[in-house]
């Protein structure tokens, strides 16, 4: 199955988001209760995320947006 550049940019944000989270040692249940997001959907692809949910949830985790986008250019 070939994915289009969109899945592809998708996949990227969400492996991004996972390893911020992994790193921070922060459960999807302590993440929401923080934020209010819910990041399973982020997480597994399957949700097109608006900036400004990408940029609170680089906000919590201290990163700058140009950082996360530096991030995923490395994957």
């Amino acid at each position: 199955m070939i994915l289009s550049k969109e899945e592809i940019t998708l996949k990227k944000i969400a492996l991004c988001v996972k390893i911020l989270r992994d790193e921070y040692n922060v459960t999807l249940s302590e993440f929401y209760i923080d934020t209010g997001i819910h990041l399973a959907r982020i997480e597994q692809g399957k949700t097109n995320i608006t900036i400004s949910t990408l940029h609170k949830i680089c906000e919590y985790f201290n990163i700058t947006l140009s950082d996360f986008f530096m991030m995923m250019e490395e994957i």
